[in-house]
């Protein structure tokens, strides 16, 4: 990634990239939740690339240049994405907001934030608007969430095969998590749901492609990016399932993040007993 922030060209056409492999996902949230995810989409938008204006400003850097690398758009897509369609309009705006000014610039901004901005506002929503956050409108089938997921699928696939993501990351995510739903499905099938519906129910593929990922917040290492994934992988399923939030990807990311530096530092080949 650090050749990339120095190339401002370069980053804005990988996050162009992933906005568009979001866009199947989108459609799908649209025609199932109806309007409701545009408008998280158009408030949250609007509040980052504000927000992204006035600290720009504010630091007397460049404001069109660093708009136009579209990571504050990216960011406040992923958020709005992850959040209920029926929220009340302000929810999206502080989460955005957060996500730019606190998570992202409080550190120096792309490039040097150490947390993944949109999981770090929508922990902070989480966090101070519980009952909010977590209800989501009743589905005309259990199916009709899981077509988000595969849309998803779709695009994170698709990511990969135009090299703007490894398959490290989501794949050690998705294994891990399989393994471990598989574990306690068949300790006790009354308790625990099937592997698959873990795989295909609220943010799983959106986290495993486009959160999991983020080339900043990440590990770099090949290696490192499996320990990463399966990491991921095990908190979200175990966070799910005991500490009471059933849509762990915020936590799982957040904690991996302040495990990515050191993951790295070990994961890296040994040349004559020392790290390169």
């Amino acid at each position: 990634m650090s050749l990339l922030i120095h190339n401002p060209t370069g980053v804005g056409a990988m996050m162009r990239t992933v906005i568009y492999a979001l866009i199947p996902g989108i459609g799908v949230s649209l025609w199932i939740y109806g309007w409701g995810p545009l408008i998280n989409i158009a408030i949250a938008v609007t509040s980052a690339l504000v927000a992204e204006t006035v600290v720009l400003m504010l630091r007397q850097r460049p404001v069109l240049a660093a708009l136009g690398d579209y990571s504050a758009t990216l960011t406040a897509l992923v958020l709005a994405l992850v959040l209920p369609p029926l929220l009340p309009g302000w929810l999206p705006m502080i989460g955005a907001v957060f996500a730019i000014v606190v998570a992202k610039h409080l550190y120096g901004g792309l490039g040097h934030n150490p947390f993944n901005p949109a999981m770090a506002g929508y922990a902070l929503l989480l966090l101070a608007f519980p009952t909010e956050i977590t209800h989501w409108p009743e589905l005309l089938t259990p199916w009709d969430k899981s077509l988000t997921n595969i849309a998803f699928l779709m695009g994170g696939l698709w990511l990969i095969a135009k090299r703007v993501i490894s398959w490290h990351i989501p794949i050690a995510m998705l294994i891990s998590m399989a393994l471990l739903a598989t574990v306690f499905w068949l300790w006790s099938p009354s308790l625990y749901p099937m592997p698959l519906f873990y795989l295909f129910s609220g943010t799983t593929m959106l986290g495993a492609f486009f959160i999991a990922t983020d080339p900043v917040t990440a590990c770099t290492t090949d290696r490192g990016r499996l320990w990463f994934g399966m990491g991921s992988g095990i908190l979200v399923y175990m966070i799910g399932n005991f500490c009471g939030y059933p849509d762990a990807i915020a936590f799982a990311i957040l904690i991996m993040n302040m495990a990515a530096p050191t993951i790295d530092r070990y994961s890296r080949p040994r040349v004559f007993g020392h790290n390169t």
